[in-house]
């Protein structure tokens, strides 16, 4: 993966690639504004009140990540998740789905993705709690999904992490109430997979 790097000694809020009505209806202006311009940036504000004076204050948010445990994880994981999260996000459409080198490798691993799309639908509407779930590559490029329960993020596990869905309530609350499964299947309307092959060959 890319490193992301604090900018003296801060890390700081990501800047949208689009505006925050720009999900709609998927996720609403209210959740983008909510969830990115509240829940994240405290997040960001907590991370680095916990790094100041600490051997980590000046490393990468993915090693933070890799190496702290307890509160300063959980505020990295949760950083580091959010930015994946919303860097990976387009301008809905119904008919989006993935091509190219992406595409192959989703119907190499997984059959097609149709196949992908159902297991990681379950993996996201079954994860008990909090958390996230993940398409990642493992060290030899095979693809995988993984339910990461609260912050977790799938670096820690020694994979690539490629694209995720947030299945925090504070993701889909505002428009959704309790129907997490539908904010799932709506969710597919909106990812960027130029963005999630990017990262699957470069890393970001």
């Amino acid at each position: 993966m890319a490193q992301t790097m604090p900018k003296e000694g801060k890390f700081e809020l990501i800047k949208l690639p689009y505006a925050e009505n720009a999900l709609e209806p998927v996720i609403s202006q209210e959740t983008v504004a909510l969830h990115h311009g509240k829940h994240l940036q405290t997040y960001v504000t907590n991370l680095n009140n916990a790094l100041t004076g600490t051997p980590l204050e000046d490393a990468s948010l993915e090693e933070v990540v890799m190496k702290s445990q307890g509160g300063v994880l959980n505020n990295a994981g949760q950083t580091l998740n959010h930015n994946m999260y919303f860097m990976q996000l387009c301008t809905p459409c119904d008919d989006n789905m993935p091509s190219g080198k992406i595409a192959e490798a989703i119907d190499r691993d997984f059959g097609s993705f149709e196949a992908f799309k159902k297991e990681f639908t379950q993996k996201g509407t079954t994860l008990f709690g909090s958390g996230w779930v993940w398409l990642s590559a493992d060290k030899d490029g095979k693809l995988v999904i993984t339910q990461e329960p609260n912050a977790g993020n799938p670096i820690r596990s020694g994979l690539r992490p490629l694209m995720c869905f947030d299945v925090w309530e504070h993701a889909y609350y505002v428009d959704y109430r309790n129907r997490r499964a539908e904010h799932i299947d709506n969710i597919w309307k909106i990812i960027d997979w130029k963005v999630v092959e990017r990262r699957m060959e470069h890393g970001n």
